[in-house]
């Protein structure tokens, strides 16, 4: 059975960090693109970041370049996204994906996780 489980989300203050991860299962962890998406309340999926399944090629949307890091260990079948200077738009629930494609932009995954919450508030 395919497993995906967020985990690392809570509230945060503004200009605070946080690291999230996913821990994979049922799955050749390795041979699979992964990817980040959020959905904030009352919006819809966005894709946030993409990784290679050799960790060597990353994508970042726009919105959070620059202070958002994803990265992966292969050996622990784990995605990891560290993520500095949030801001209350940054407020969403983060899902983990892996695609068997490079489906890099998209929000949608061939499997994905349940989530964890992530609030920035002051």
């Amino acid at each position: 059975e395919v497993q995906l489980v967020e985990s690392g989300g809570g509230l945060v203050q503004p200009g605070g960090s946080l690291r999230l991860s996913c821990a994979a299962s049922g799955f050749t962890f390795s041979t699979y693109n992964m990817k980040w998406v959020r959905q904030a309340p009352g919006k819809g999926l966005e894709w946030v970041s993409s990784i290679s399944r050799d960790g060597s090629t990353t994508y970042y949307a726009d919105s959070v370049k620059g202070r958002f890091t994803i990265s992966r260990d292969n050996a622990k079948n784990m995605l990891y996204l560290q993520m500095i200077d949030l801001k209350t738009e940054d407020t969403a629930w983060y899902y983990c994906g892996a695609d068997r494609l490079s489906n890099w932009f998209s929000s949608t995954s061939d499997y994905g996780g349940q989530g964890t919450r992530v609030t920035v508030s002051s």
